[in-house]
């Protein structure tokens, strides 16, 4: 076995990273909410912990998978926080989306323990989280990029580096979940128009797909909504929402006009005020295009 690493949030993200880094011979303190999320990974090689507080302890990384600010900042500086334990100079990875604000906030936090913070959000559904395929940005201190480096790549296909200001790893993770969401709606919208006016939308995903937008976001993505495929939810329409606001938010501050970020944000709006949270983000666009057209 290699070294022990504490592990954070086993959501539908969290628990296929979790798997590889057993796979890789890791073993893990994991820590969730629903303590049986870890029922399916394998027991001999993890030891389930009550609190953030506990997962951090005797090791030198911790790895946070949570999806919101609010509850990653708990996690951390809470009561039972990760920062009770975390021993100096051991590194915390924080790889979910969240707001750069909250990445300074909270390296400024680890500085004043003598541990710290490495910022590494990943693109990718469940399905390539599973597949060891996700897309890694970093932002940080050289020196714990290389060093956490092993890791991250137990976990992903690729890491791309963004600097040292630890929000611009964050920075990206917006700018590229905002791509994801316009395109979406875009080939939402051009499927709805192919339907009504007699097209297969199947046969148009298949066709832009392989040719004039032949890239995996047309293709993964627009079969989905070309097959109005929203079961076995990956990512949630709630938390798609969530990032909308930040992309959002990030706009406003920095006197950035994004159109298209008011048409995707009001488009996941509608589908939490539909009662989709729950479901997929997918549905949200491709469910809510056909709704509007009357499909």
């Amino acid at each position: 076995m290699k070294e022990k690493i504490g592990f954070i949030g086993l959501g539908n993200m969290g628990l296929p990273m979790a798997k590889n880094l057993l796979k890789a011979g890791y073993e893990l303190q994991v820590y969730n909410r629903t303590a049986s999320k870890a029922d399916d990974l394998d027991q001999a090689a993890i030891k389930v912990c009550s609190s953030p507080e506990e997962a951090a302890r005797e090791v030198q990384y911790v790895i946070t998978m949570l999806a919101q600010d609010n509850i990653l900042e708990e996690s951390v500086s809470g009561d039972k926080g990760l920062l009770k334990s975390l021993k100096k100079g051991a590194v915390h990875i924080s790889m979910s989306s969240i707001s750069p604000e909250t990445s300074v906030k909270l390296t400024a936090l680890h500085k004043e323990t003598e541990t710290h913070y490495l910022t590494a959000p990943v693109f990718g559904r469940p399905e390539a989280a599973a597949a060891q395929k996700l897309w890694i940005c970093t932002s940080g201190d050289s020196s714990l990029k290389e060093a956490a480096k092993p890791i991250l790549e137990s976990m992903g296909q690729g890491i791309v580096d963004f600097g040292e200001e630890p929000g611009n790893a964050n920075v990206v993770k917006i700018t590229g979940n905002f791509m994801i969401m316009a395109s979406m709606e875009m080939m939402a919208e051009a499927f709805t128009l192919g339907e009504k006016n007699g097209i297969d939308p199947k046969k148009l995903s298949d066709f832009f797909g392989s040719t004039l937008f032949n890239a995996p976001i047309y293709q993964n993505y627009g079969k989905l909504i070309a097959n109005k495929q929203y079961e076995q939810v990956g990512f949630k329409a709630k938390l798609g929402y969530k990032d909308a606001r930040l992309a959002m938010a990030l706009s406003q501050k920095s006197e950035t006009p994004m159109p298209l970020a008011a048409t995707v944000h009001n488009r996941l709006l509608s589908a939490l005020a539909k009662g989709w949270g729950e479901r997929d983000w997918v549905e949200g666009f491709g469910h809510g295009v056909t709704d509007d057209a009357g499909l």
